[in-house]
């Protein structure tokens, strides 16, 4: 093996943990994934009550019409963010090899 070849080995060996993500930024982006998927569900399901109980006559109308609007945008989120996944996917299957 000629020098070169040792120094490139080195220099690859020395750069390729700094290629792989940190442990910690791995946790801390699936926690804060978890976070926004459980608070999505409880905007869901909060939209969900006030609208049983306005059909029983148990909440007012405008908290009716504002747990609607919490679930629509909060939907209208999740879709955007799903779409954006999709095509980024898509962007890196057209990617030459």
């Amino acid at each position: 093996m000629d020098i070169q070849s040792l120094f490139a080995a080195r220099s690859y060996a020395s750069t390729r943990p700094a290629l792989e993500p940190a442990p910690e930024t791995t946790a801390t982006a699936k926690q804060s994934f978890v976070a926004l998927a459980e608070d999505f569900a409880q905007t869901v399901q909060a939209g969900e009550e006030t609208a049983k109980a306005a059909m029983v006559g148990k909440a007012d109308p405008h908290a009716l019409v504002q747990a609607l609007a919490q679930s629509e945008l909060a939907v209208e989120t999740a879709v955007t963010v799903r779409n954006k996944v999709v095509e980024a996917y898509q962007e890196i299957l057209r990617m030459p090899v």
